[in-house]
């Protein structure tokens, strides 16, 4: 057997082969230079300006009416119409005399009308309105958004559900469910358990919202729509698109404000959907009260942060607030849950009304459904949201 020694020149043995003698440590340096040039490429050239941040694509399913025909049906009532036969809201009617008329203001907001008697347009019994009823809406490029009338009547008080007459004398509880119109199962869940005393609270970002607004309102809900607001740690925490932010102006919070209040129609007023951040802020909060109180609406704060001036800014903008006492489902566990509403229950005899909030859980609907039931038996009655909106006189 031939020896390296005893090979010809420039030949080997095969126990030596040719990517022994390789540069290793130049093609090494070679392929991390050109894995570190391509990284700063996409880094200089590539834009992306969502890189990092929480997205949602969801699907918003409206008309260009704001009410798709598919709730005319589920309603079973024709579309509104004007005696002329004109669109189903006019864009503007003049004050009558004596009543303040909501005007805009220099931010881009709307003035807060008057205070007036909240009157609901019902009477115990009768059925709730299913549409947009014409006097308290307006038509805007953003959908049907609700509007104090020429009659000085609110949305507050045209969509209100009757106070039951016996609530007088009794301890008083509202409740109000809220993440509705998001899930399609959750919503239909909710809706065939809860009384109809029970406030429902729906996000702005479910598809068929009309529909399922439309289906809880024939049942005697009163509704509020969820506006979502900043919390302390956005945007790694994100409520979602149209969030009012803390740090935004005023007209882009009043912009993003009517965007959210044409998703939904036939509700009384809104609640706070996180807004940590945005409710501790004098200014930003103040601005939005003022738009909501303007446009006939309540405001209810759900109570979930320590640090809201709520209450201030709405006695400010002369807005009807209301703010949830009990957390109900802040831990979703049964024995929680129970105790919850136990101190919802003290609160009402030892204050006379008193509110809780909670969400559409499966374990919570299943609380709230047999709780509600055996109300009245321990002298408390269940009364809607508009029962506790303060600062309106009513």
């Amino acid at each position: 057997m031939a020896d390296d020694l005893g090979a010809p020149l420039g030949l080997t043995t095969g126990r030596r082969r040719w990517w022994r003698q390789l540069p290793f440590g130049l093609v090494g340096g070679i392929a991390i230079g050109v894995v570190a040039t391509v990284m700063g490429v996409w880094v200089l050239f590539i834009e992306d300006p969502a890189g990092g941040q929480p997205t949602a694509v969801v699907r918003i399913d409206r008309s260009k009416t704001g009410v798709p025909p598919s709730d005319v049906a589920v309603a079973g009532a024709p579309k509104p119409a004007n005696a002329d036969g004109s669109d189903l809201v006019a864009t503007h009617t003049p004050a009558a005399p004596g009543l303040t008329e909501a005007k805009p203001a220099p931010e881009g907001g709307l003035e807060p009308a008057q205070p007036v008697m909240r009157v609901p347009d019902v009477v115990e019994g009768q059925p709730l309105s299913t549409t947009p009823v014409q006097r308290v809406a307006e038509k805007t490029r953003f959908g049907i958004l609700p509007r104090i009338a020429a009659d000085g009547s609110r949305p507050l008080d045209v969509y209100a559900r009757p106070v039951p007459r016996r609530a007088a004398a009794n301890a008083r509880v509202v409740l109000i469910v809220g993440g509705l119109g998001i899930s399609q199962t959750g919503t239909q869940d909710a809706l065939n358990v809860l009384a109809p005393d029970v406030t429902l609270a729906f996000a702005p970002y479910g598809a068929s919202l009309d529909r399922w607004a439309s289906r809880a309102r024939s049942d005697g809900h009163e509704l509020l729509l969820q506006v979502p607001m900043e919390p302390f740690d956005y945007p790694d925490n994100d409520p979602g698109p149209h969030t009012l932010l803390a740090g935004a102006d005023a007209p882009t919070n009043s912009e993003r404000l009517q965007w959210l209040l044409g998703r939904l129609t036939n509700y009384v007023g809104v609640v706070n959907y996180m807004g940590g951040k945005f409710t501790a802020n004098e200014a930003a909060l103040g601005a939005a009260l003022k738009d909501i109180g303007g446009r006939g609406l309540m405001y209810v704060d759900d109570g979930s942060s320590s640090r809201s001036l709520a209450e201030a800014g709405a006695r400010s903008a002369r807005t009807p607030f209301a703010r949830a006492d009990v957390l109900i489902d802040a831990v979703p566990a049964d024995d929680m849950i129970d105790a919850r509403l136990l101190q919802l229950e003290q609160m009402a005899r030892a204050k006379g009304l008193a509110v809780g909030v909670a969400s559409a859980l499966p374990i919570t609907l299943r609380h709230l459904e047999r709780w509600t039931k055996s109300l009245e038996a321990r002298g408390i009655t269940l009364v809607p949201v508009s029962a506790a909106a303060r600062g309106s006189q009513g």
